[in-house]
């Protein structure tokens, strides 16, 4: 097995990038209107999950634990969705794409990142407002939006991949690296 360069491909990269080019789910993001269903359902279900995660240390009940596993499945048939209709962009080591989607992929991240600070900024803004107002203790905050702010900034790249898929050319077939 030979590839450009000094890289090769291992069986696993081989793998990954097969599960990731599965045209098999195709039909669950085939248009921009059904990538957006799918990463509107991730956002929903990621924050559902966060309150669940949150709910755990919080509540003296037993749901939130429950409600966490309740949401797993789902949530990773809808990161799978995603991944599926970004060919994996995010999720396949570098030296398996191709300088096309290595340029996509800075782009996702730059986007990512530029969403992420915004969103830090306003929950700076928000938790020193309700400490400044002496509506609410920033100490209360601090683990809750810290936690759900690292899921926001652990995620972001994949709603913004998720959402920047354009839709395929039709007859376009997938096929494996020529070096592969």
């Amino acid at each position: 097995m030979t590839t450009t360069g000094a890289t090769r491909h291992t069986r696993h990269d081989r793998r990954m990038f097969a599960v990731m080019n599965d045209r098999g789910a195709q039909a669950l993001y085939a248009t921009a209107a059904r990538r957006r269903t799918a990463v509107a359902a991730h956002v929903l279900l990621t924050a559902a999950g966060v309150a669940a995660g949150i709910g755990t240390r919080t509540s003296e009940g037993q749901w939130p634990a429950f409600a966490l596993l309740a949401l797993a499945l789902p949530w990773c048939l809808a990161t799978g969705v995603i991944n599926g209709a970004t060919r994996g962009l995010l999720e396949l080591r570098t030296h398996v794409l191709d300088e096309r989607q290595l340029a996509e992929r800075d782009r996702v991240r730059a986007r990512a990142h530029r969403l992420t600070t915004y969103l830090l900024a306003g929950a700076v803004v928000g938790v020193a407002a309700g400490d400044w107002t002496g509506q609410v203790r920033a100490g209360t905050l601090l683990v809750p939006v810290l936690a759900a702010l690292f899921v926001m900034h652990w995620l972001m790249p994949l709603w913004v991949a998720g959402l920047a898929a354009r839709d395929e050319p039709a007859g376009e077939a997938w096929h494996e690296p020529e070096a592969w």
